[in-house]
Order: C-alpha cells, then structure tokens, then sequence
C-alpha cells in the first residue's frame, strides 16, 4: 500500500511525546539543523513547520540530513561490526577521503564493507559519505554561502575540487558553439535533494535531481539533440524554475509556467502531454495511458516515454503507477516518488477544502 506510514501530524505528536511506538520506521529531519533524528531524540523538539519525516535513513541521507550526534540514529543493536566501526571512523576523521584503497590500507575489504552497509542501512558506505558531504555544500549554499566556500567544506581535494565535479558533469562549453545558443545549467537546493536545471535564455531543456544515474547521459544526448554546449550559470528561465519549484515545495503552486523545450519523439512528447494532464493529487497505471492515447497495446512502450522523460516533478511521471497500484520505477528513486505523491495529496486535499470553505 502506498500510504501506510501515520501521517506527519502524528508523527511530529509521537516526536513531541518522545514516543517510541515508529522506532525504525520513522525519522525526523530538522530543516533548520540540517540533521536527522529518531523520534524518540532528548533533544530539544522543533517547530513543526522546520520537520519532514521520512522512513528510512537512506531518504533522509538522500536529502542531504546528516545524523544526530545524540540519538544516534545509525546505530543499532546487535548490527555487524564493521558498520558502526567506520561510522564511528567518519565523525572522528571528516577529512579523510574515503577510497577503496583507503579502506585496504586500514584493513577492510571494500566488497565486504559495500555487502555490510546495504544490509544493515540499504546503501553503501561510499554512499553515506557522499551524501553527507554534498549534503552540507548544498546547505550552505542554499543559506546563501559562497561558492568557494562550500567547495572547501564540501571536502573536496581542493577548493575547486566542487566546481570541477560539477564541470565534469556538464562540460566545459566554448565561448560560441557552432554560432548556436549556449545552454546554462545551475543547480538550487530543494527538500528532497539538489536539483540541476538546464536552459536556454527562453525554454527550460532538462531538470533532473543531481543523483539521477542517467543524468550524465541526458546532458550529453541533449547537447547532440540542439547542437550546441552547455555552460555553468543562469538565465531567467532557471530563476523561474527555482521560483516555481520553491513555491510547489511549499504546497502553493500546482500549475507550472516556465516555458519548456520538450524534446522527445512525437510519441514521447504525447505521452508526456498525457502526464501533464494528470490533475495533482491523482494518479493513473502505464495502461490507463496507453487507453488514454486509444493505443491500449503500447503499454510498454508508455512506460519507456515515461522513463525518457528529462523534466522531473513538471512532466509529472511520478504521478504514474504499476497496474496493481504499487509504486513503480522512478529515476530520481521510489522514496522521492512517494514523498511526491503524499505531498500533492496534501496540496489537493488543502485546495478542496479552501474551496468549500
């Protein structure tokens, strides 16, 4: 079932009364710490408006949280030694960088280390140090911090080892591209993780999660697609996307206006017309679409047009189901998907009610 988990009311009461009742199945993230708690926390309790709950610590690594050094959510009774011994390692030694030949050099095998952190937390160590590493740059920039200075806290090998990381990903564009229009990507901060979005100075051409695995992929077929580069910086169209996410974030905003450049075949771009029909708060399977197109035998390839989709949250594929109603496959990952589905149905349950009111 989709929403089995108490709703964020009862959870923020359960926080609030320390209760122990979600152990395990439930974490609070504290927007104004930028850390993550177990419910049951003696820490002093926030104001609901600066919580989100999440059930795994995963999605609340995903989102860039970094745990509590007083509950201790990471720690667990009875887990396997190695896990708590190199969490323990990565709050005693955050300047470490922490490669396989590191792990080799302090005795551990990397496979092993990899098999035990999945178990006992569902991702990898390399994963957690990651996530907490980008996840204090995206902080500080999102709280307004310097470029620069969130490259050297980020922990990265040198101060541009930040920039450079992002460079990678998007390429180093020449003055002119074949006397076409360059294309800008810029990334901004959201609850659910850094966004990147790339846009020419009208349309906005891609907005993805920055831990999307295809993401390299989609920069370098979009760059063919339009025959051009894609430079580091902003044009209007990013600052209104940055607007208008914030705003959907915020449960004010359901319509999108930023103008778009939809790349896709005729049949993925139909497809995605179908998506963005869907009203928010609903949710349709691959074969409503596909009845919805009146092509009911394309229901496979319904679900590759929604998986080609390069502007996430927008063209709202997470809005899509498997036929038995179960979430199914999601680029930017099932856990975001289904804190999009709660978060809508939240917002159309609030435009309901001020309509009837």
């Amino acid at each position: 079932m989709l929403f089995e988990r108490p709703d964020d009311d009862t959870l923020y009461e359960a926080l609030i009364a320390r209760s122990a009742d979600y152990e395990g199945q439930a974490y609070v993230c504290v927007k104004t710490t930028g850390i993550f708690c177990r419910l049951t926390c003696p820490a002093r309790k926030p104001k609901r408006e600066n919580t989100l709950f999440f059930e795994t610590i995963a999605a609340c690594m995903h989102s860039g949280f970094r745990p509590c050094r007083r509950c201790k959510p990471l720690e667990r009774p009875g887990r396997e030694p190695i896990v708590d011994t190199l969490l323990a390692r990565i709050d005693d030694e955050p300047d470490v960088r922490w490669s396989e030949d590191e792990l080799v050099r302090r005795g551990h095998d990397p496979s092993t280390v990899r098999r035990a952190f999945k178990r006992a937390l569902g991702m990898t160590f390399h994963d957690i140090v990651r996530y907490i590493r980008l996840g204090e740059a995206a902080r500080q920039l999102a709280a307004g911090a310097r470029v620069i200075d969130a490259q050297i806290d980020a922990g990265y090998g040198s101060p541009s080892g930040f920039r450079s990381a992002f460079q990678r990903l998007v390429g180093k564009a020449p003055a002119l591209s074949q006397n076409r229009e360059l294309l800008f990507a810029d990334w901004f901060d959201t609850p659910l993780g850094p966004m990147i979005a790339v846009a020419d100075r009208t349309y906005l051409h891609l907005l993805e999660f920055h831990d999307r695995k295809a993401l390299p992929a989609e920069l370098e077929a979009l760059q063919k697609r339009v025959r051009s580069s894609v430079a580091i910086g902003r044009t209007p169209v990013i600052d209104q996307i940055e607007a208008e996410i914030r705003d959907y974030f915020e449960g004010r905003l359901s319509v999108f206006r930023t103008p778009l450049a939809l790349g896709g075949t005729p049949f993925e771009k139909h497809v995605w017309a179908k998506l963005m029909e869907i009203p928010v708060g609903k949710t349709r399977t691959y074969g409503d679409l596909a009845r919805q197109m009146e092509r009911p035998e394309v229901v496979r390839a319904v679900g590759r047009a929604n998986g080609a989709n390069h502007l996430a949250i927008i063209v709202p594929c997470h809005r899509v189901l498997g036929a038995d109603g179960s979430l199914t496959g999601y680029g930017g990952g099932l856990w975001r998907k289904q804190w999009l589905l709660r978060h809508e149905e939240k917002i159309s349950t609030q435009a309901k009610t001020e309509e009837t009111a």
